[in-house]
């Protein structure tokens, strides 16, 4: 489905990432993680073609500097993180921007009955449609992160693409998060590809994963192979098992 050959790019002429290469599959879930500034997110914007890049990327076999815009946003939906900044439209029609390279009639045209009932789905899937008329300015920080995966899953794309999508999230929504778009992957044919902090949820995420450092692949293959003790503290350069550790005996004398 999506395949990275040799692919550098950065800014001010100064690579972020460095030769990266992978293959990620249909129904694939991949997580990345790594230090601040190892260059997962600007790798993310090479697949969305948002960023000039060296190197091939192909989807479906075709490289996508040869496919037009709405040709990529139908194959991939890109939830970054928050900015900041956004207009005051509601829920319902946030998430419904998600359909409209889908919408025969175009941006100005009008959403169909299918369309109103999959964004609906959609705002079931993150439990958000009580809230469906509200402004997003007047939502919490996590509800929004939800209103903008809403959006994304709205596209219907074959790739989505999560830069940090447990920001704002309370440990409730993060695993909810987490385990429901696991579910949704198979569902509707599509692989996701993770941005994450927290190494357990990435684990978690991901049945493979890629560790980068200095916006080098480190390591990459399936996630129980890939994660041992040695890595976490060549890469992060801190006894990252021995922390986790720690965690875990701490929250057991919590609970006994």
């Amino acid at each position: 489905m999506l395949t990275l050959k040799n692919v550098s790019a950065g800014y001010d002429g100064t690579d972020v990432v460095k030769n990266i290469s992978l293959d990620v599959k249909n129904c694939e879930n991949l997580s990345i993680i790594g230090p601040n500034g190892c260059g997962k997110t600007t790798l993310l914007k090479v697949i969305a073609n948002l960023l000039p890049f060296k190197g091939d990327v192909e989807i479906d076999g075709k490289p996508i500097r040869k496919m037009k815009g709405r040709e990529i946003s139908a194959k991939v939906a890109m939830l970054a993180q928050t900015s900041g900044i956004y207009f005051a439209y509601s829920v319902f029609d946030t998430v419904m921007m998600g359909r409209y390279q889908r919408m025969d009639s175009g941006f100005f045209g009008l959403p169909s009955t299918e369309d109103a009932q999959h964004v609906t789905r959609c705002l079931e899937a993150v439990n958000l449609v009580a809230e469906k008329d509200k402004e997003i300015t007047k939502l919490s920080g996590g509800q929004l992160q939800r209103v903008f995966l809403a959006r994304a899953l709205a596209q219907q794309p074959e790739i989505i693409l999560l830069d940090e999508p447990t920001n704002h999230l309370d440990l409730k929504y993060q695993v909810e998060l987490v385990d429901y778009l696991k579910k949704w992957a198979p569902e509707n044919n599509c692989a996701i590809i993770g941005v994450l902090h927290d190494i357990n949820l990435a684990m978690q995420l991901g049945e493979n994963i890629m560790v980068m450092k200095n916006g080098e692949m480190q390591a990459y293959g399936k996630t129980s192979e890939v994660i041992t003790g040695n890595l976490l503290e060549k890469v992060y350069e801190i006894d990252v098992a021995r922390y986790m550790a720690a965690s875990l005996k701490r929250w057991e004398s919590l609970q006994g």
